[in-house]
């Protein structure tokens, strides 16, 4: 197969699609606006400190992601392998055991601290009825309503349910698809107890597959040209020129469409013929993401590596220390839409360290460091019968990838993976057709 190919996006979708390709020895050529890999999963540095632009939690089910880690040469040290642990302090204590499935998360029940006897039946009850039901809801349906439904405790939804949606959506239970979240949890506490596991990068997430990636492509002649924004995608004689590509009658026979939802549809706009898949993208519902990193000293620790809040407005707290960072750094994790929009930087700061402080009974030091990392259009809304488009475009050798597709999950590393993937066989299939 000697047709090359053009990725535009070398953000977890893009890196996947390009080391399928490059693996069955296809010319790829890799394009990304900025200067660093992992798109919305990136490494930022500033002060001489480098930290994620947020923080992503995988689980065991995460098995396409896992596979390309290993393919590419990834270490397993560099995963935090846990039990699923759901600590919220003087709240809550839930720990899988290390045990067989079913019985991990049964035995984790039944030791939780912080939950009543009616909070774990209601637990058992709904995943009965999404196993009775093979976990197909109305796809009209909420969360919020799919608990209520379920006749769900108040204690349970605040401690867990809500939680755990906010976490795997990024989108308010009132708001977000049950059918998704039934998914989520069909892969992950209903399977096997691997695949329940949390997976917490102890390296940084541009570290973590898109460094490897990189690699594995420089081996197999692949290239990666970053720092190179692409503005225009012209269809020609044999394919396609990119406007912006630094060998401008450079013909590609086909084009992976990677970026962002955002990004999307000035480039579809300039191959023509696909407003209506532009507007679509366009029209899809976005959540923000923001995480504040508090440096805070080497007294300070988290009783785990990960921990739930409850008063807000933060939802989730990491403890990098205890992930092969600095001692004493904190990351604070504030995911959708909500009230804490509207308060300053320093507001923000201060509100958060002083709900670390509430929730840890402690007081804790001023921070050595800080800074707030806001990505305004990081997942798209995960809402009921949201219309997500496919990878394949009007255009024919012209396709998309990315973790907004149309897939049984929300926008998460592995679903861009999958979906680089599965654009990858796409195009694939369209060479062999050719050459036949």
């Amino acid at each position: 197969m000697t047709q090359s190919v053009a990725i535009i996006g070398a953000g977890y979708a893009g890196l996947a699609c390009a080391v399928e390709l490059a693996r069955r020895r296809v010319p790829v050529t890799l394009f990304e606006r900025s200067h660093t890999l992992g798109g919305r999963a990136r490494v930022v540095a500033k002060d001489g400190w480098r930290v994620d632009n947020g923080q992503h939690i995988l689980l065991g089910a995460y098995t396409e992601l896992m596979r390309l880690l290993r393919l590419t040469g990834g270490s397993p040290k560099e995963l935090a392998h846990l039990p699923l642990t759901l600590h919220t302090p003087r709240h809550l204590h839930l720990q899988a055991a290390r045990i067989p499935a079913p019985f991990h998360l049964a035995i984790g029940l039944l030791r939780a601290s912080g939950l009543s006897w009616g909070d774990r039946l209601a637990m058992v009850r709904l995943m009965r009825v999404l196993k009775k039901r093979r976990f197909r809801v109305d796809s009209d349906q909420s969360v919020d309503a799919l608990l209520r439904e379920t006749r769900q405790t108040p204690n349970l939804v605040r401690l867990v349910w809500e939680p755990l949606c906010v976490a795997a959506l990024n989108t308010p239970i009132a708001e977000a698809s049950a059918q998704i979240f039934a998914n989520v949890l069909r892969d992950s506490l209903a399977a096997g107890a691997a695949a329940s596991e949390l997976l917490i990068p102890r390296v940084d997430l541009s570290e973590l597959f898109p460094v490897p990636a990189a690699r594995f492509l420089a081996v197999r002649r692949g290239k990666l040209r970053t720092g190179t924004p692409i503005e225009g995608i012209h269809r020609v004689a044999g394919g396609f020129r990119l406007e912006g590509d630094p060998a401008p009658k450079q013909v590609y026979a086909q084009v992976v469409l990677a970026t962002a939802p955002h990004h999307a549809g000035v480039l579809l706009a300039s191959v023509g013929d696909c407003d209506r898949l532009a507007a679509m993208i366009g029209a899809l519902p976005s959540e923000p993401i923001t995480t504040v990193y508090l440096a805070l000293g080497n007294t300070v620790h988290l009783p785990f590596p990960m921990i739930g809040l409850a008063q807000g407005p933060a939802q989730w707290a990491f403890d990098r220390g205890q992930l092969g960072g600095p001692t004493g750094l904190l990351a604070c994790v504030i995911s959708a839409h909500g009230p804490y929009e509207s308060l300053s930087r320093e507001d923000l700061l201060l509100a958060v360290h002083a709900q670390l402080e509430q929730e840890l009974g402690r007081r804790l030091p001023a921070p050595e460091w800080s800074q707030i990392i806001t990505e305004k259009r990081a997942t798209f809304a995960c809402r009921p019968g949201l219309m997500r488009p496919g990878a394949q475009t009007p255009v024919p050798g012209l396709w998309l990838a990315g973790d907004y597709l149309d897939s049984d999950y929300p926008a998460t590393l592995e679903s861009a993976v999958r979906s680089g993937v599965a654009t990858a066989k796409r195009v694939l299939r369209r060479m062999a057709s050719a050459n036949a």
